[in-house]
């Protein structure tokens, strides 16, 4: 983004010793905390969309011309990761006109060169034409997907790890049974998840390892609440009465509960028709768990000695097969050893990514563009 020398003075009177003052899109989101951790980051809040839910913070108002302009000489720059698609049509491009009139400059990271929130792309994908060639920096997740935007744009991102958002204990070396727990979350059937698609692979993964002698079945776990309850009742129907198929409808789970049932599987299938990244991928890293997912995903990039990619949903049978070689079975103390080792690696990671921004903004300030 191209800015008025005039309205530049902020990169000017910047000294190393002063806090880079941030709105981030959006501020309270856990990922966004994690990577602002860094001391010299000031990140304004996130500011109240709607009074009745104080909590919510779309579509944001910091990319509203009239914020922007009224907040203009408090912030040293901008940085987008979430939210493009609540905005009303012609917002995401007054706001990018008003960064450049008030010389604020924009960082965008881009998570999702596929949004899924979405199902018909092509309306992320314009906001994308909008704001990717517009950006000071841009940031992203894994190597495949900057290549993929230099190939779209012709830009350069700076790749920088999801960094963990964990920060509990390994957990408890307990084991119930011999069987093997291949399972998948289909959690309230967002737009990116194939249920179908995703049933079939999960059987598919068990049908190959008792094949081959494990003693295994397959687990779905889905929320109370879906965003189509027809389509959910259906799946249950279809899958509860199969062998070896355990069927979990439950509540909405909190992160004590998610990681319960996370740590009581030896494999996770990724239940995603379409994506980029995943911070579900980052969570089963974390709490070593191996990974069965569609391979031409960037995600499988993000933590490659854990995924076993596979080219459609009946492929899963090979790949679960080579994913459970290497993997320390649930609730055992090798898992909860490697939980506990990976826990002290992905904290100094934490520091460094959080850090690595911190250096991205000051360059940016200072005039420069990655």
């Amino acid at each position: 983004m191209d800015r008025d020398p005039a309205t530049t003075g902020r990169a000017l009177l910047l000294d190393v010793r002063d806090p880079v003052r941030i709105a981030a899109v959006p501020a309270a989101h856990p990922y966004v905390r994690a990577v602002t951790a860094a001391s010299g980051i000031e990140v304004l809040p996130d500011p109240v969309v709607d009074p009745a839910h104080p909590e919510r913070w779309w579509p944001p108002a910091v990319l509203e011309p009239e914020w922007i302009a009224e907040h203009a000489d408090a912030l040293d720059l901008v940085h987008v990761h979430f939210g493009m698609e609540s905005l009303p049509p012609g917002r995401l491009d007054a706001a990018l006109d008003a960064l450049q009139a008030a010389g604020v400059p924009l960082v965008h990271t881009v998570h999702d060169l596929d949004n899924p929130q979405l199902h018909d792309q092509r309306a992320h994908r314009a906001d994308l034409d909008r704001i990717v060639p517009r950006a000071d920096a841009l940031v992203t997740l894994t190597d495949e997907a900057a290549r993929r935007i230099h190939d779209a744009w012709g830009r350069e991102a700076l790749v920088l790890p999801h960094p963990t958002l964990l920060a509990t204990a390994a957990p408890a070396p307990r084991r119930t049974g011999d069987q093997v727990v291949v399972g998948t979350h289909l959690r309230d059937l967002r737009p990116s998840i194939d249920a179908e698609g995703a049933a079939r692979g999960l059987l598919a993964a068990v049908s190959a390892l008792r094949a081959a002698g494990t003693p295994a079945i397959a687990r779905l776990h889905l929320n109370e609440r879906t965003r189509d309850d027809a389509r959910a009742a259906r799946l249950v129907d279809d899958l509860a009465d199969r062998p070896w198929c355990e069927v979990v409808v439950r509540p909405r789970p909190d992160d004590a509960a998610l990681l319960a049932e996370l740590d009581a599987l030896d494999l996770a299938l990724l239940p995603y028709g379409h994506g980029t990244h995943s911070g579900w991928v980052e969570l089963c890293h974390d709490r070593g768990i191996p990974v069965l997912g569609p391979a031409g995903l960037p995600m499988a990039r993000q933590h490659p000695g854990d995924y076993a990619g596979f080219e459609g949903w009946d492929g899963a049978g090979t790949a679960a097969l080579a994913a459970l070689a290497a993997a320390p079975p649930a609730g055992t103390p090798e898992r909860a050893r490697l939980v506990a080792h990976r826990a002290r690696r992905r904290a100094a990671e934490r520091e460094l990514v959080a850090h690595a921004h911190l250096e991205l903004y000051r360059r940016v300030v200072a005039g420069g563009r990655r």
